[in-house]
């Protein structure tokens, strides 16, 4: 059981303090309702002054803004503390008194206070772009108006949890195969600075002698010994210009569409593109958010410019009064059957819960693809890996055997 300090309004108006034990926040709310008193402000009492470790960790991360998943905690706290009877003006009041983090506390103090003055929820936390996204912006606006706040928050939270837990294998798939890839080159790299040059030692003056292989790598390992400075500046200046690249409006869409084209990325890709897009527009309708607002929120969430392209044509196509499909069918980014589909559910009525259905599938599709890409990339290292190093093991024994066969 926890410890929940409330304040509570009594019938007859007398306002009232203290503590009480219960198993949720929930649960305490509806102990004080039963005891008739109307629930002002609830949260919970720390066990003590000894924080966790984790928790530690936390409070010393003071310089960092709030991340998502601090976003989706609090929405998730928002979501039991208004179904339990509590106000938002207490909610954000209680959350805000938890917050480790200063920047966190201070943003939530804020929406707390243009709550207090008069604005709706939905304005307060717009003013937070970064944070608080169209999407989350545009589905509490929804349920502010339809009156259905606490079952929206808990859509939200779902939403995000998925969208987290999607970015988080996408993200472990490529930090594998960027391992795989550092350890290739930091071998390399020690092989040809420290091993080779000891070798060059004992070929010194025998240059005729040494076959073409060896002669190319001696001199690259004398080059990267020598000049190693240039290196490390040429290496600076690439990764920067790629950086820089990567930037501008070209080489985001350059990167994009390069990401759809790499034979054993661009299933994971495509799988993560449809998923995100069209899970984002299911919730969107779903909550109730007008179609022209749900696929200008889709395109800009989607995440690859080329399908973001994609999304802004069909909300052009659909202000002009056609239909949805129109401009699906004329590109190759989603596949014939999920077209069909959507089509279905457009001429149905229940496109929101096409678009849930299809999103669900590729989710499956995303998880597989992930499966395969970090399966198949172990073996084409390791035969990266075996093939560099066996290339420079060749030519150091090589010229050995030769010489041996002269001397004979």
């Amino acid at each position: 059981m926890a410890l929940y300090r409330y304040q509570a309004k009594g019938g007859n108006g007398e306002m009232r303090s203290g503590t009480l034990a219960a198993d949720s926040a929930m649960m305490a709310a509806a102990i004080l309702r039963n005891q008739g008193q109307r629930v002002v402000n609830l949260s919970p009492v720390e066990a003590g002054n000894v924080k966790s470790f984790r928790a530690t960790l936390k409070s010393l991360n003071y310089s960092s803004g709030p991340s998502q998943r601090d976003v989706l905690d609090f929405t998730t706290q928002m979501a039991v503390m208004i179904r339990a009877g509590i106000s938002i003006r207490a909610a954000l009041e209680g959350i805000a008194d938890q917050v480790q983090n200063p920047k966190w506390r201070e943003i939530l103090k804020s929406v707390r206070q243009d709550v207090e003055g008069g604005r709706q929820f939905s304005e307060a936390i717009a003013r937070y772009p970064k944070l608080f996204s169209p999407l989350y912006v545009n589905m509490v606006r929804a349920s502010e108006m339809s009156g259905s706040f606490a079952k929206m928050l808990d859509r939200i939270a779902a939403y995000m949890t998925q969208q987290l837990e999607t970015r988080k294998m996408v993200i472990g798939a490529m930090i594998y195969p960027g391992i795989i890839g550092t350890m290739a080159v930091g071998v390399t790299i020690f092989l040809l600075t420290f091993v080779l040059p000891r070798f060059a030692m004992v070929f010194k003056g025998k240059e005729q002698y040494l076959p073409k292989p060896t002669v190319f790598l001696m001199a690259v390992s004398a080059f990267m010994v020598n000049y190693w400075y240039v290196l490390l500046i040429l290496a600076i200046l690439l990764g920067t210009g790629f950086f820089v690249f990567t930037r501008t409006r070209l080489g985001r869409t350059t990167l994009d569409r390069v990401k759809l084209r790499v034979p054993l990325f661009k299933r994971m890709f495509r799988a993560l593109y449809i998923n995100r897009s069209l899970h984002t527009m299911g919730e969107l309708l779903s909550a109730g958010v007008p179609m022209l607002d749900s696929l200008a929120i889709t395109g800009d969430i989607s995440g690859n410019s080329v399908y973001r392209h994609l999304w802004r044509s069909v909300y052009a196509s659909v202000k002009q009064g056609k239909k949805l499909v129109q401009p699906l069918q004329k590109s190759t980014l989603l596949p014939r059957s999920v077209v069909q589909m959507i089509a279905a559910g457009e001429e149905s009525g229940k496109l929101s819960d096409v678009l849930q259905e299809i999103a669900s599938y590729y989710s499956k599709v995303l998880r597989d693809a992930i499966k395969t890409v970090t399966s198949m990339i172990e073996p084409i290292m390791i035969i990266v890996m075996g093939s560099i190093v066996g290339f420079i093991a060749m030519a150091i024994i090589l010229p050995i055997f030769k010489m041996s066969s002269l001397v004979k």
